[in-house]
């Protein structure tokens, strides 16, 4: 039985898809295989993630370090992304999503950054779900070119003047909201230079799965474990459930 409640469901879920080279060696099969499983998992979680109404959904797709694997594994990657999101665009119109990126696609081979613009400018009015796809991402780097940003396009800049707001404004997500959970899959517990200054207030969930096996009943787990935290932001229980 459905135990979640639908009036705390997480506006905003990031997640660290984990595990894929890992259980591809565990089937017997090329790390090659294990991304392309992983495709499954992204679609069962994008599905899960409408169906409750969570308003964002960002996956940690392709970091800045991932460029240092095996070219044929690059190779294999950009080619799996540009076939997933031409096969996947039609499905995500006629389901209301809008996919957005973070990170510097700009450094993607042409035919993938190409395919990434093309699918957000037809997807950009749907009112549904956005899908924001992490590539080429280093939250040190997004955080650097804030910081250039500020120095570049801001008249008359003070120290005063440099406050928390203003470098969220120069951000990759300067109008996306921080994420409330983050799930990473595979067992490790860490962010791996992910979203580092949107997860000051994250709940962190850590599933001990690969990630081609992350299905909706895991996605579940991670809101209710979400949901059975006290979220507190530096307050203490008694002021945010003061006693009457």
């Amino acid at each position: 039985m459905l135990s979640l409640d639908l009036l705390k469901i997480p506006n905003h879920i990031a997640v660290i898809m984990d595990g894929n080279g890992r259980w591809a060696k565990s089937q017997g099969k090329d790390r090659l295989f294990g991304h392309a499983a992983g495709v499954e998992a992204v679609r069962d979680t994008l599905k899960a993630a409408k169906e409750f109404g969570v308003k964002y959904l960002t996956l940690y797709a392709f970091s800045t370090e991932n460029w240092s694997r095996p070219q044929a594994e690059i190779d294999g990657l950009m080619d799996l992304l540009i076939d997933a999101i031409t096969s996947e665009l039609d499905s995500l119109e006629n389901n209301g999503v809008r996919l957005l990126t973070i990170g510097d696609i700009n450094g993607l081979p042409e035919n993938c950054r190409k395919g990434m613009e093309n699918a957000i400018e037809k997807t950009k009015e749907n009112k549904g779900i956005t899908l924001i796809l992490a590539l080429n991402y280093s939250a040190r780097i997004e955080i650097t070119k804030a910081v250039q940003s500020i120095l570049l396009n801001e008249k008359n800049i003070s120290i005063e003047s440099i406050t928390p707001e203003l470098i969220s404004k120069h951000l990759f997500t300067k109008n996306i909201p921080d994420p409330e959970l983050l799930i990473r899959t595979s067992g490790e517990n860490r962010v791996s230079n992910f979203m580092l200054w949107q997860i000051a207030y994250t709940e962190l969930h850590f599933a001990r799965i690969y990630w081609p096996e992350f299905r909706r009943e895991h996605f579940i787990a991670a809101i209710e474990d979400y949901q059975n935290r006290e979220r507190r932001f530096g307050k203490i229980s008694e002021q945010i459930h003061p006693i009457i």
